[in-house]
């Protein structure tokens, strides 16, 4: 190869004596050749089972020839926004255009198109008409049946349709893909594969769609809600590729777009042979002079353990593309690729993260998931841990031991989300004191979302409760180790059930435990979610029961300052949200107050007496918009939990 890279010019072609590529890949990212890039996983599968792949990454999607800069593919072109849909990467959930990009060079943005897996077919289309066109990655796999689009407010078609292309490979698609090339490469017509799991193709024959559920028609979903629910339904129960049928959309009653069962698990070998390639661990050289891809250096000493997650979050889109079942790779390919990170010169003796959608997972949840699927209408964790679970901490503790033993490494974090629930289902507590002691410094990110069980009903997480047993239990151990750590929550405002009444429960849940959050997540409609479907219908899908959902900017803007209550700039919109709840009661100097009052509000109160703990005001201004804990907007480090 060039460079050890694959090619991404004719003169890297002609340095590597390839007259013809087999498939040239066109990518929304630039090119880092390392595992945690979808681009450099499925090119290095095709390499290893003797296919030649170029790229063409972040092509001038305005210009047609920069599509056409490595000549047509033998087999095919393989099309990827990148590891992000690229709405997500280029808009705020207020959809407001962000400034940088991560996984371009030097952050720049404006790289690569919106919705850029259509756009960068179309391109193809315009200069090479027959030429098989493969989409996967993270935009075609949650977009490749009839979605809500959150940023045209509308349901839009398959991105199979809109796109031009003739087959998407959905998920992760190690398996799928080479299956694809196989085909092509054995001289069948791309519109004859039609049988592979773990794909999407389109046909205008519905006799020929055999063992199959028909969806509610793309033109019943565009204008009925709760048709559209009706099939998220049906879609979300078809994800398991032990137990999901065939799925298929019609659209104007002759085109019908299938989704053939999910692809099945990884074994193990292949799971570890996936991480093995010959990955340069770098982005391409050509990059170095705009200063690198921002991406690549939050990853670069973070090591993938396993892929999947049956925690099941509803506003999570990895049920819909990495599956609910845990495939984990083998303590040997971890520490080989540990021992590559010694090698290097910029290596300092951190390793920033062993982990994946969640660190402690490291086999399916149960046995039986591997025989006979995850169940079609149970959670494992939801809404409590499943009895039949198989809890056990012990390998991957076994794992983080073997990668600190190492010569060369100073310390071993775990940066993954912890499922807290899972971990307090394990009677053991060695796991947790572990962790505490030799793999996180100082804080604990956790992620219970909300605290009103109402709403994390909605997101499929469990109750309160659970989360504060959680941190009662970390508390403790960090006290017997002589440690002062805390657990710093993640928090969302806005989600799907979330309304005024619930986001005040969650600011006067901060007050009480002192929590000061400086990063919140507005709930964020992507492609592929329960909560999803629950923003753009009211339903929620899984019961069909009503949903309230805060789509006014306005009430979305007041519950998120409710859980930054204590920013200066956030006064009017607290005070706002509690004036219209009636709970004017938590504006004054008490310590269960939000907020104190101001003066000219146009409200009489009584300034406390000094050393009187109890407010006596409400509703009116201070000083100075001062917080009546002592501060002036100006707090402790975020979430320290005291």
């Amino acid at each position: 190869m060039a460079n050890g890279f694959p090619p991404i010019s004719k003169k890297d072609m002609e340095e590597m004596e390839i007259d013809q590529l087999d498939f040239v890949y066109v990518c929304g990212d630039a090119y880092v050749d390392h595992s945690s890039f979808g681009a450099a996983i499925i090119t290095r599968t095709l390499e290893a089972h003797g296919y030649s792949v170029g790229l063409i990454c972040q092509p001038d999607f305005r210009d047609e020839k920069s599509i056409t800069v490595l000549g047509e593919p033998r087999l095919g072109f393989l099309v990827s926004s990148g590891n992000m849909d690229s709405m997500v990467n280029h808009y705020t959930v207020a959809k407001k255009r962000r400034k940088t990009d991560a996984y371009s060079p030097g952050g720049e943005m404006g790289r690569r198109p919106d919705y850029a897996v259509i756009v960068y077919c179309n391109l193809i289309r315009k200069v090479y008409k027959h030429n098989p066109i493969i989409v996967g990655g993270i935009e075609g796999s949650l977009r490749r049946l009839g979605h809500y689009d959150y940023w045209s407010g509308k349901v839009r078609r398959s991105i199979l349709l809109d796109s031009g292309a003739d087959i998407i490979s959905y998920g992760m698609g190690e398996i799928s893909i080479v299956e694809i090339a196989d085909a092509l490469n054995s001289g069948m017509d791309v519109s004859d594969i039609t049988y592979i799991n773990g794909t999407v193709y389109k046909t205008r024959n519905e006799e020929n769609i055999y063992d199959a559920v028909k969806l509610p028609d793309f033109e019943e979903i565009k204008s009925d809600k709760r048709k559209y629910a009706e099939s998220f339904a049906i879609q979300y129960r078809n994800t398991d590729p032990f137990n999901g049928k065939r799925l298929y959309e019609t659209y104007d009653k002759s085109l019908y777009v299938v989704q053939n069962p999910p692809s099945r698990p990884l074994t193990q070998m292949e799971f570890d042979d996936v991480y093995q390639r010959p990955y340069m661990r770098a982005w391409h050289p050509v990059y170095d002079a705009a200063g690198g891809i921002p991406a690549f250096s939050e990853i670069k000493y973070s090591i993938t353990s396993n892929r999947g997650c049956f925690g099941e979050c509803n506003f999570c889109a990895l049920t819909f593309h990495q599956g609910r079942i845990v495939q984990a790779r083998s303590h040997e390919s971890i520490i080989r690729e540990a021992e590559e990170f010694i090698t290097e010169k910029d290596f300092k003796g951190y390793i920033h993260d062993v982990g994946g959608p969640t660190a402690q997972f490291r086999f399916p949840a149960c046995k039986k998931q591997m025989k006979h699927g995850a169940c079609t209408n149970k959670k494992c964790l939801y809404p409590d841990v499943c009895r039949n679970m198989d809890v056990d901490h012990r390998d991957y503790l076994q794992l983080l031991k073997k990668l600190r033993s190492l010569k060369g490494v100073k310390k071993v974090f775990v940066r993954s989300g912890i499922r807290f629930d899972y971990l307090l289902a394990d009677s053991d507590d060695t796991f947790l004191k572990e962790l505490c002691k030799h793999h996180i410094s100082g804080q604990l990110r956790v992620a219970p979302e909300h605290i009103s069980d109402n709403v994390l009903s909605k997101m499929g997480k469990p109750k309160v409760a659970v989360y504060d047993k959680f941190i009662e239990k970390f508390d403790r151990i960090n006290k017997q180790l002589g440690l002062q750590q805390y657990a710093v929550p993640y928090l969302m405002s806005s989600h799907p059930g979330s309304t005024l009444k619930d986001a005040i429960a969650l600011a006067e849940y901060l007050c009480k435990h002192k929590l000061n959050h400086d990063q919140v997540q507005d709930f964020y409609p992507t492609p592929g979610t329960v909560s999803t479907c629950m923003y753009y219908t009211g339903i929620d899908p899984l019961t069909m029961n009503e949903v309230y959902v805060a789509r006014d900017p306005h009430e979305k803007a007041m519950q998120r300052a409710l859980i930054q209550y204590r920013r200066p700039e956030n006064y009017e919109l607290v005070k706002e949200a509690l004036i219209r709840e009636n709970r004017e009661d938590l504006i004054g100097f008490g310590k269960e107050c939000l907020i104190p009052p101001r003066k000219g509000a146009g409200v009489k109160f009584t300034k406390p007496v000094k050393g009187d703990k109890k407010a006596t005001g409400r509703n009116s201004r201070g000083a100075s918009g001062k917080d009546s804990r002592g501060g002036n907007g100006k707090h402790k480090s975020a979430g320290k939990r005291r």
